[in-house]
């Protein structure tokens, strides 16, 4: 295998125009401070990576209910912009592009980092540890119909800061079981208002995100990452598949910058999606 042209530039859209097609994938680091600010740390080890031609910047949290792991990085208030805004700096001085991934840990959460119970689409919890703690889950309590709308608006709000901070655009975090995958899944979404029961319903959260951070910052500074495949906090439930399919033609329709795959192995076949996560979504997607 010949990688002749992975140091050449690449044109996404006219807004994304990498140095080269190496691109570095989000990664939970937990180096921010207790109050979910962006610590130095965090600027030298994004600034030295600033020679790929696309950072996608790890899970930060669109609330402080968002966070899920201990020292998650924010983008909901202006000491975590301001601090943001020094590593977007550093990495553009060397050329790169960066992305940041807005999160909600959703279910997958404790009360000890927010003084809540987690909110979740339903009352259904996960059974399991939280890394790097000897915290259990808890059970959330499921959002109310205006809840999930002050949600949404939060994801909307954390782009619109993320582009303020100097990102160059923003990955929508809708993978690996939080809470806007929580929404897609029929295990985790028992619900039977707007958002929830049938597949276009399960999908409406995801979409009206995408819709209204297309509304703020504009399509091409847009990205989402999905996991069809149930990696991670989830199990799969007959009928996943076709929601979907049915988000994919939609975000498709929307002519976003990419769509990134949730998962750590793209060998193996998953029977239900009748091929391997990546042909799955080559088969729905078309963007």
């Amino acid at each position: 295998m010949t990688y002749d042209k992975l140091f050449e530039k690449y044109k996404v859209n006219d807004n994304l125009i990498l140095q080269n097609r190496v691109v570095m994938a989000p990664l939970t680091r937990c180096f921010a401070d207790e109050n979910n600010v962006p610590t130095d740390l965090m600027a030298e080890y994004y600034g030295r990576r600033g020679d790929s031609g696309l950072i996608i910047a790890e899970a930060t949290l669109v609330s402080k209910l968002a966070q899920g792991y201990p020292n998650q990085p924010g983008i909901y208030n202006q000491a975590q912009m301001s601090a943001w805004e020094k590593i977007n700096n550093k990495v553009h001085e060397n050329g790169a592009k960066i992305f940041c991934q807005i999160f909600h840990s959703g279910r997958i959460s404790h009360e000890t980092y927010h003084d809540q119970q987690p909110i979740a689409p339903s009352s259904i919890g996960y059974d399991g540890r939280i890394p790097r703690t000897e915290l259990n889950y808890e059970t959330p309590r499921a959002l109310e119909t205006a809840e999930v709308k002050e949600v949404i608006t939060e994801f909307i709000q954390a782009a619109i800061n993320s582009v303020n901070a100097g990102f160059d655009g923003v990955e929508i975090h809708a993978a690996n079981g939080y809470l806007t995958d929580q929404f897609l899944h029929q295990e985790t979404n028992q619900r039977s208002d707007e958002y929830g029961g049938s597949t276009q319903n399960r999908a409406r959260f995801t979409l009206e995100i995408i819709d209204g951070i297309i509304a703020s910052i504009g399509k091409e500074k847009v990205g989402i990452r999905i996991s069809p495949h149930a990696y991670l906090h989830l199990g799969h439930t007959s009928g996943d598949e076709e929601t979907f399919k049915y988000l994919l033609k939609e975000i498709e329709k929307r002519e976003i910058s990419y769509v990134h795959t949730g998962t750590f192995d793209d060998h193996t076949k998953v029977d239900y999606l009748n091929g391997k996560v990546s042909e799955f979504i080559r088969e729905n997607y078309k963007g």
